[in-house]
């Protein structure tokens, strides 16, 4: 029975390594908020800028930025939205304008632009561009150019 008391409160130990953290400018707006576990970020977590305005949200895992994440101005607008694989950005990024309509349309590996990018304008593909490893390598200045040489199935 002792031993099984002394497990039960290991146990609980392990558990309080898990703590929800929240962080203050001087000021005493939040500036960010979510979870630690030993010492490093771990799930949801919300970034604010000093206005108290929401600036990022996303995921971690280890302390890397992982899974879906969202990016807003000052003002609360949207700025960028996309995919994070161990703290990079990856897979297709979706980038504002002032006015929250889609600016550009990205593939991202490892930060860098890796695929296509897709501009709009008026929430029409108006121009694209293909990179590799973060260089330019194709450009077209009109979408139905785009349309002819791609297939729209490529970009999903």
């Amino acid at each position: 029975m002792l031993l099984l008391s002394f497990f039960i409160a290991i146990g609980n130990l392990s558990e309080k390594t898990n703590e929800y953290h929240k962080e203050y400018y001087h000021a005493g707006k939040i500036k960010s908020e979510g979870w630690i576990k030993n010492g490093i970020k771990t799930g949801y977590w919300r970034f604010y800028h000093s206005n108290g305005e929401l600036s990022e949200k996303g995921h971690f895992t280890n302390d890397k930025r992982t899974g879906y994440w969202y990016f807003y101005s000052e003002k609360g607008k949207i700025l960028e939205e996309g995919h994070y694989k161990n703290g990079a950005k990856s897979d297709w990024w979706l980038f504002y304008d002032t006015f929250g309509n889609v600016n550009h349309k990205c593939q991202l590996n490892d930060g860098k632009k890796n695929g296509y990018c897709l501009m709009y304008k008026n929430n029409d593909i108006v121009k694209a561009e293909k990179y590799e490893d973060g260089k330019r390598i194709k450009a077209w200045s009109t979408f139905r150019s785009f349309k002819k040489e791609n297939k729209l199935s490529d970009l999903r």
